[in-house]
Formats: structure tokens, C-alpha cells, sequence
């Protein structure tokens, strides 16, 4: 099996530029993340005190703009590029100013580590979850005192944990579901073909191999 077939991406001097193709789909995903995130903000903070099992799980819905764009456009960068963009869409609204940028960043940075892994070429679906499973994991971690999870018994921590998880599984999940959707409505193929995002026939068998 060819490498192309495999999935994997030449290597191309292109592939850190941004033609505007690119931006603009990058901005339309930014937008659209800031319209949902804005609310799931304010809601999610407001159930941390007396629920915040249910404000976990809607964690992934942070991922979802993200994963979005790289499983649409695999191309370096664009998960951050576009949670940079939600970011400054929500500062005038979030309540946490452009906390919420640094925010946004922080989970769209899982979404390209697997990525960055392997130098952005290869783009299997596994590397979306692998992505999922570790902030999953890291988060928790990172909120421990934030949620007083020490005060918690041991089977509330391991359920938190797993609703953590669970929800981040699920929003990448939609968002490939959402980028494969839009691709087979045909948003992707002018990127892929004239924008420069998998220009070459090595790259479109990738994309073939991987709806």
C-alpha cells in the first residue's frame, strides 16, 4: 500500500500557507463555534457549583469548531486558527474577556497535537480521538481544585473522569461527522482542489481513504 493510500500527506511546500479559501472557511467555523460556545459558556459556569457533572458534559462541544476544520481541510493549524477566531468573536460576550481566547486555544491544542506528532501527515480518524482521549484526561487534572474533586469519593472522581472523556469522544465525533457531511455536499472540494489543501492526487486518495 502506497503511503498516499495509507492516508499520508506528501511532504509540500504549501502546506503552511493559508490561501483565502482557507481563511474564510476557517472564519465561518470561527463564527459558527463563538455562536455556540457563547451560551454553553455562561451555562456551563453556572452549573459548575451544584452541577458539575452536566457542565461536563458539554465539554466537547470546545473541540467540535476545531475538529471541524482539521477533519474538513487537513491542513496544519487550522483547529487553532479557528478557535482563535471563536475566541475574539466571544470576548465582548463570554464575561471572561479574552480569557476566552486562551481558553479556546487550550482545547483546540489537543485537537492538533496528534497532528504535530507526525508533522501533519497523516490524518487518520483514530488521531481525532487520540486527541479527545488525552485532554479528556488532562483537563480533570488540571481542574482538580477548581472542582474540588479531592472532597469527592473515589467513584465520583472516576465518573467525572469518564464523563469528561465520554463528552469529548462525543463532540469529535460530530465534528467528523459534521466535515465528512459537508465535504460530500461538496464545501470541501474547492479547498481540496484549487485552495491548495490536498492539491495533489496523492493527497485526494488520503481524503478518499478517510470519509
Amino acid at each position: 500500500m502506497s503511503a498516499d493510500a495509507a492516508g499520508r500527506t506528501p511532504r509540500t511546500g504549501g502546506r503552511f500557507r493559508f490561501p483565502t479559501a482557507i481563511l474564510l472557511t476557517c472564519a465561518a467555523f470561527g463564527v459558527a463555534g463563538a455562536v455556540l460556545l457563547a451560551p454553553m459558556n455562561w451555562f456551563s459556569t453556572l452549573l459548575t457549583g451544584p452541577l458539575p457533572f452536566v457542565g461536563m458534559a458539554l465539554a466537547g462541544l470546545w473541540l467540535l469548531p476545531s475538529v471541524t476544520a482539521l477533519r474538513l481541510l487537513r491542513r496544519p493549524l487550522v483547529g487553532l486558527l479557528v478557535a482563535l477566531i471563536a475566541g475574539l468573536v466571544m470576548v465582548p460576550f463570554s464575561g471572561y474577556g479574552f480569557r476566552s481566547v486562551l481558553t479556546n486555544l487550550w482545547w483546540a491544542a489537543f485537537t492538533e497535537l496528534p497532528f504535530l506528532f507526525v508533522l501533519w501527515r497523516y490524518w487518520g480518524t483514530w488521531m481525532h480521538y487520540l486527541g479527545a482521549v488525552a485532554v479528556g484526561i488532562v483537563y480533570p487534572i488540571s481542574a482538580w481544585a477548581w472542582f474540588d474533586l479531592g472532597s469527592m469519593s473515589l467513584f465520583a472522581q472516576i465518573a467525572f473522569f469518564a464523563v469528561t472523556i465520554a463528552s469529548c469522544v462525543g463532540g469529535t465525533t460530530l465534528g467528523i461527522l459534521i466535515a465528512d457531511r459537508l465535504r460530500r455536499a461538496g464545501v470541501g472540494a474547492t479547498g481540496l482542489g484549487r485552495a491548495g489543501v490536498g492539491a495533489t492526487g496523492g493527497d485526494r486518495a488520503g481524503v478518499r481513504k478517510h470519509r
